[in-house]
Order: structure tokens, then sequence, then C-alpha cells
């Protein structure tokens, strides 16, 4: 078989049966070398001629797909499928789910980076809010206006209207290279899964880098859902009970919510109790409990005993987080910046009324933290471009902010790697008021960007 090749995005199209037995005849490893000379962005194959598929027939594929990814640092997956297929798919893989999965080609090749024409706007949706994300920032680099549902139910009501939009994106997800370990929920807390039997290898598949600079960012409460966790044993206990030990440092919550003891031992419970971790049987116990979360940590940010010092492989690259910040902002907003002053020093604000603020940390070969301090004009013109409409809804906002931090944050990371620097990012803290990001942020020296959009006030401050 060979792929048909549209801009930069080349394209399997097998047709009739997939399964472990006639997989292996209509994709070759000689048919994937093949694409090698071809100069893409996007390898995927299309599933719009497969009239049935099983597992180890998409396996045949996948591992193939991966391999010349390993190489060639594409993005890989599938696409032309219906919604009972995506189902069918996410089943098969769930949490190990490493590719890419496009309900279109059409849609495919808005996140093809070379495939770069007019700009579309597009209806964006998906029930995993790091997904949203990740798509927004993807979509905002390569030029495009997403417009993001937040809910299911704004969706729903938003693709009534198809004529304006240029593409919806619905049942897509973006494989990402790294592990898909957390996801920001109302509270600013951060919710990893875990499943089955948890042993030693819980120390391998966890990161804790990802871990160690969220507690830098400010997250102070972390939830474990476990519903699927069938047990563990002492090698997971003692991962988690250090877990524990090292966000005391911080103030920080540790939770496990839906962890039965029907075949692991009573006695870890209560170890990991003494620890200071807290069990709930139900996620709604404590996200739709605004003062308990505001107890356990997921509104507030104390500041860490542990101070790190500015080095100059940051400082150096200063330029490209304020260029990916202030291109961001201009771009949505319509707004020109100037800049008042740069100085090193600890964070200053001195009109801390009407401002929301937000942190978002980086690590690999660079690692730190940028903290930005919004006017909440420039918050709701940044929601209203986001979502599509103004609104006067705060938490609606400071989830809109989040989305717009996290895709500065992805325009950073994208710089970065234009200079072969290699960072991951983690998700953004949000703070209803300065006062609370001046709690977490006290003791931290770094380099404040004081600038100026339209006569607002606005301040850029990188850390570590």
């Amino acid at each position: 078989m060979r792929a048909t090749v549209k801009g930069r995005v080349a394209v399997f199209s097998p047709q009739g049966f997939l399964d472990g037995n006639n997989a292996p005849a209509y994709l070759t490893i000689e048919d994937i070398k093949a694409t090698e000379a071809l100069n893409v962005d996007m390898l995927l194959v299309s599933l719009k001629k497969v009239i049935f598929f099983n597992k180890n027939g998409l396996d045949v594929f996948i591992k193939l797909l991966l391999s010349i990814r390993t190489q060639k640092h594409i993005a890989v997956g599938l696409c032309d499928y219906d919604h009972k297929k995506f189902t069918t798919i996410n089943s098969f893989y769930g949490g190990s789910l490493n590719f890419s999965l496009f309900l279109t080609e059409k849609i495919a090749e808005l996140f093809a980076p070379t495939n770069k024409s007019e700009s579309r706007t597009v209806l964006l949706y998906n029930d995993d809010p790091s997904q949203r994300s990740a798509m927004a920032i993807e979509l905002f680099d390569y030029g495009h206006n997403p417009i993001i549902a937040q809910s299911k139910k704004e969706f729903d009501e938003k693709k009534k209207s198809p004529d304006l939009y240029y593409a919806i994106i619905e049942d897509t997800y973006l494989g990402l290279f790294g592990q898909k370990i957390a996801t920001r929920v109302t509270g600013n807390a951060i919710i990893y899964t875990i499943a089955n039997f948890l042993d030693a290898e819980i120390g391998n598949t966890f990161n804790i880098a990802y871990h160690n600079n969220s507690l830098n960012v400010g997250f102070r409460l972390f939830i474990f859902d476990a519903y699927k966790v069938v047990s563990m044993n002492v090698h997971a206990l003692n991962f988690f009970t250090k877990l524990a030990s090292s966000a005391a440092e911080y103030n920080a919550t540790i939770c496990f919510v839906g962890l039965t003891f029907e075949k692991t031992p009573v006695s870890f419970k209560n170890d990991l109790e003494d620890a200071g971790i807290l069990f709930f049987d139900n996620m709604d116990d404590i996200l739709k409990n605004k003062e308990l979360l505001q107890e356990l940590g997921g509104s507030s940010a104390a500041a860490s005993k542990q101070v790190r010092t500015l080095n100059k492989a940051l400082v150096n690259e200063l330029p490209h987080f304020i260029d990916a910040t202030v291109s961001t902002i201009a771009m949505m907003t319509n707004a020109k910046a100037s800049k008042e002053s740069m100085n090193v020093q600890t964070l200053e604000v001195k009109n801390t009324q009407n401002q929301f603020a937000s942190s978002i940390g980086f690590y690999g070969d660079l690692d730190g933290m940028i903290i930005l301090v919004f006017p909440k004009d420039i918050a709701k013109k940044a929601c209203e471009l986001l979502i599509g409409e103004t609104t006067e809804d705060e938490e609606a906002i400071l989830d809109s902010l989040a989305e717009f931090v996290n895709i500065i944050g992805g325009r950073a990371k994208s710089l970065l790697g234009e200079k072969k620097h290699h960072v991951d990012i983690t998700l953004p803290r949000t703070y209803h008021d300065v006062a609370s990001l001046m709690e977490m942020a006290q003791n931290k020296k770094g380099v404040q960007v004081n600038l100026v959009f339209e006569g607002s006030s606005f301040i850029f401050f990188l850390t570590r």
C-alpha cells in the first residue's frame, strides 16, 4: 500500500476488515520506509473504507506508525472514523493512547504546522481540559482562531450554526509525546488517574518532575483518582508515603478518591493516613465543596521553603519568553505592547485591585516558572476570543485565562525548541486575587518586566 499525500499530510487508506491476520498484508515495513523520503509533517491511517477492525488489527498499523515517528519526529495516528469507532479505539487503548486521532482528514490538516494558509475559525470541544488546551495551543500557533466550548452543553448549542466555522473539532485526540498525567479542575487541583494493581512500577510511570514543578508553580491539592485500582503492594505504599512527605514542605495535600480496601490491607490505609493522605469515596465530595477545597489547598498557595536562584541559562532565553507572551496577547486582544521597565528583583505588584494572576512552569533542558499578572479587562478580552462571547462569570474568565496562559506556555516551548532546548510545561495555576499569588512567590527572585497594553499595566515575571 502506498500513502497519498495532500499538502504535508500522508494518508494510508486500507479497506475491508482489519484483524491480526490480514492487517500485515495491507501495510508493511517497506510501505512505511517508503514514506521516509516524503517531506511530510503527519502520517495517518484512514478508517473511512474499513468495515470492521479489532485491536490486533490496529496494533499492526500503530506499531509501524510509532516506529516512523521515533525516526522522523512527525505526528502519527488515525483519521476518518465515526463516534462509535472513536469510542472503540479509546476503549482498546485507554490510558496508553499515545497516537493522535482526527475525526476527519480536514481536521488533521489544521494541525500540520507547514499547512499554514489563511486563518480558519474552528469550533473546538473535548471532555478533557488538557486536550482542549493542547489543541488550542497548536491551532493558535498555526494561525487559526479556535472557539473553545467549555462544556458539552455549550458545544452542542454552538454547533447548531455550522456555517460559522471552517471545521467543528470533536472526537479528536492529540497524542502527546509525553505521558498524559493530569487534568486541571475547578479549584486548582491536579488529578492523577491510577488503575489496576499498583507496585514498584508506579515509580517509573509517575512523572515526578512534572509533580515537583506543579508544586513549584503553586498547586497545593493533588487528587489520585483510584476508582479503578484493584490493589497495591508495599512498594506502592512506600512510594505514596514518600510523595506525601515531600509535599509537606509546600503545605500541599494529597487525596485518594474511590480506593477500596477489599484486596488491599486496611493497615496500608492507616499508614497512608499517618503520612497525611486523605481518603474520599467520591470526587464530588471534594470538587463541589468550595469550603473544603479551600481548606485542602485547592484555592491557596503557600510558599516553598526552598529558594531557587535565577541562573544565566534562563536569563539568556528571556527574550523568547517575553516574545511568546507579548505576541500571544497582541494576537488575542489586538493590543500593542510597550515596555516600561525591566529589573532583577522579587515580584512587586503595586496595584492589586482588579487583577487576575497565573503561573505556569517548564522543565527539561531549562527549568523555571512564568508568572503573569493580568488586568481583568485583558483577561475578559482573552476570554471573549476563546469562548466566542462576553461574560462576567469570574470562574469562566479564570478558566479561559488558564487556557490563555497555556497557549503562552506552548508558544514559549516552541520558540525554545527552535533553539534545540527541549522543555515540557505544567498546567497553569490561576489566582482569583494577587494576594494568593504573592503568598506563593514572596521569596522568589526573578526578572520582572512591566508592560503596558493600551493603557493597562501587565506584569511578566520569570523565575525558578
